[in-house]
């Protein structure tokens, strides 16, 4: 079992409440912060990450951790599913999610509702695929959290997940250090306004575990096999696991 640690972005309450408030606050700049911080890289990563499903074309997909609904909307438009709902904690973030599905007329496809990753509301089999892109380490309990995605997930449905992760090989493992004490938080900091919350997101990164040993998580939540891929230089890592 995978023991937590317990990164509180505003010191007191509990973890899911704080990162519930932080994403509502940084709401409005996340898209632009992505994107810049990555140097536009975050969008070649998520394509991966939804082309490891084209082959089983899923037609019921759960978006968890959906944020502002970027990998919903993309997986929609690369898989072209019946039902597609974005699940995520912020009110926040996803009402600007809905908000762009409304532009892409996408509504009747792509539905979003607040939920708790730790306790889902959908019943036992219901999804023919889980995506989630940069949210699993914000999970306030990811052992508990991936085995209700495998709950929801029908006998042989697949996981499809990318996260953002510490680089282990010399250099790419110095620069990024470097760059996400640094440059990071600051330019986090001025764009968000929220002195917390790319400093978490640094913190998230550091603790979370990865490679292996996320596989091992994954099979010990209940998937019959995992995999890992890294990606640029290992700043970035895509799991698919099926159920």
């Amino acid at each position: 079992m995978y023991q937590q640690e317990t990164i509180n972005p505003y010191g007191s309450g509990t973890k899911a409440t704080q990162v519930e408030q932080m994403f509502d606050n940084i709401a409005s700049t996340y898209d632009t912060l992505n994107h810049r911080l990555s140097w536009d890289i975050d969008r070649g990563w998520r394509k991966k990450a939804i082309q490891q499903l084209v082959p089983y074309q899923p037609q019921t997909i759960l978006d968890i951790a959906t944020g502002t609904g970027d990998f919903a909307i993309l997986a929609a438009n690369m898989l072209h599913p019946s039902r597609l709902i974005g699940a995520d904690i912020s009110e926040g973030m996803m009402n600007i999610g809905r908000e762009k599905v409304k532009k892409k007329g996408l509504q009747n496809i792509i539905s979003f509702e607040k939920e708790d990753c730790t306790a889902l509301s959908y019943s036992d089999d219901s999804f023919d695929a889980v995506t989630a892109a940069f949210g699993i380490r914000n999970f306030a309990d990811l052992d508990q959290g991936l085995k209700e995605i495998c709950r929801i997930l029908k006998k042989g449905g697949h996981l499809s997940i990318v996260e953002l992760t510490s680089p282990i090989s010399f250099p790419m493992r110095q620069l990024f250090y470097i760059y996400a004490h640094t440059v990071l938080p600051i330019y986090g900091r001025l764009i968000s306004k929220d002195a917390s919350a790319y400093s978490y997101l640094t913190k998230t990164i550091e603790a979370f575990p990865q490679g292996e040993q996320m596989v091992d998580i994954l099979k010990e939540a209940g998937f019959s096999n995992a995999k890992f891929k890294r990606l640029t230089f290992g700043i970035c890592t895509m799991y698919f696991a099926t159920k």
